[in-house]
């Protein structure tokens, strides 16, 4: 047994606060899956997927049911118990120390202090860049105005947010260019785009957007980039011109391109890899996943985490899978003989944990 005590999830949104019935509960399963939350097709369900199948295994015996329960039975014992309490016992069984959490989604989830609560754990901010951005818009009357107060607003969060994230960056900014836009540019869309906005518009301009990520580079945080279940080949010029100025490029939800991810992580010395979501949508395809990431990316370079949203399930399935994959892979090599115990503990406990904790600077208190 390959032993992972101690899990910093280091990207994850909040649980909700409210009770679920099956239609809401599916919504959410469909919104981790496939990024909407709607429901599954007529005669169908989102509980015959891999990730439903991994909840089914892995949460009902933390609510006092047999594994593999039925959906109905298991929701019903999740309304017995309250959302708060069901809550409770299922994150306080996940083994997650930490949490740094992503509060930029517009739900009603809970934030870093309250998942800190009811986990009994450690949690941190991450900072979305765009909804900050949409933020500073809001109350800027001016062009002038806008971005110089976005560049305040970037470099003041960097006090108390362990990192920033950006889920439009790469697929709506980098994917035009790498380099950062000229102050003229920069300063046409911002006019363009503040003009047609109405209060509380989404950010979307690839020009504006690739100014911001820029702006989060010269904070000197770590930078998470949403590659959306695409090619991260835009990132790697990205990668190139951020080389050397000291900001960390963490690569988020990048299956079914995990291969293409764990090349980058090794090929440039700022760059890292998520593995959580890539395991937990695998269920139990989790090994097979986990082995070819482990054949291209250095050790050093990758994170587990949840990627949860909404669910304390999803944070239950994406720890259990992780250590049923990396239990399963790093043990069968200790038992060939390609690896010695020692150094399998070693890796494992680097990317349950130890990683995240280098490069979000977190002290090991737990």
């Amino acid at each position: 047994m390959i032993d992972t005590p101690s899990l910093v999830d280091q990207y994850c949104h909040g649980v909700l606060r409210t009770e679920l019935g099956l239609g809401t509960f599916e919504a959410r399963l469909g919104d981790q899956l496939g990024g909407s939350t709607t429901l599954p097709a007529a005669g169908t369900t989102f509980f015959d997927t891999q990730t439903g199948f991994a909840v089914r295994r892995w949460c009902p015996p933390l609510l006092g049911l047999e594994p593999h329960c039925p959906p109905a039975r298991y929701l019903a014992r999740r309304r017995e118990l309250g959302v708060a309490e069901a809550g409770r016992r299922l994150l306080r069984s996940s083994g997650i120390s930490t949490y740094l959490v992503d509060t930029g989604r517009p739900d009603d989830l809970t934030g870093p202090a309250e998942i800190a609560a009811t986990g009994a754990a450690e949690a941190h901010e991450i900072i979305r860049l765009e909804s900050l951005a949409e933020q500073v818009a809001d109350t800027s009357g001016t062009v002038e105005a806008f971005l110089a107060n976005l560049a305040e607003a970037v470099h003041g969060a960097a006090v108390h947010a362990v990192a920033f994230a950006s889920v439009a960056g790469v697929r709506r900014g980098l994917v035009y260019a790498p380099e950062p836009p000229g102050p003229g540019e920069v300063r046409g869309a911002a006019g363009r785009w503040l003009a047609g906005r109405a209060v509380g518009g989404r950010l979307t301009d690839p020009v504006l957007l690739r100014h911001l990520l820029w702006i989060a580079v010269t904070a000197g945080r770590p930078l998470q980039l949403h590659t959306g279940g695409r090619d991260p080949a835009p990132v790697a010029a990205f990668a190139s011109a951020t080389a050397g100025l000291g900001t960390d490029l963490v690569l988020l939800h990048s299956y079914p391109y995990h291969r293409a991810a764990a090349r980058l992580t090794g090929a440039h010395a700022h760059v890292y890899a998520d593995l959580g979501p890539v395991l937990a949508h695998t269920g139990a395809r989790a090994a097979a996943v986990l082995a070819e990431v482990l054949e291209r990316a250095p050790f050093g370079k990758l994170l587990f985490s949840s990627g949860a949203h909404g669910l304390p399930e999803l944070h239950v399935v994406a720890a259990s899978v992780f250590r049923g994959a990396v239990t399963r892979v790093l043990g069968e090599w200790v038992v060939d003989g390609a690896w010695s115990r020692t150094d399998a503990q070693r890796v494992a406990a680097m990317i349950a944990g130890g990683n995240a904790r280098r490069v979000y600077r977190l002290t090991e208190s737990r």
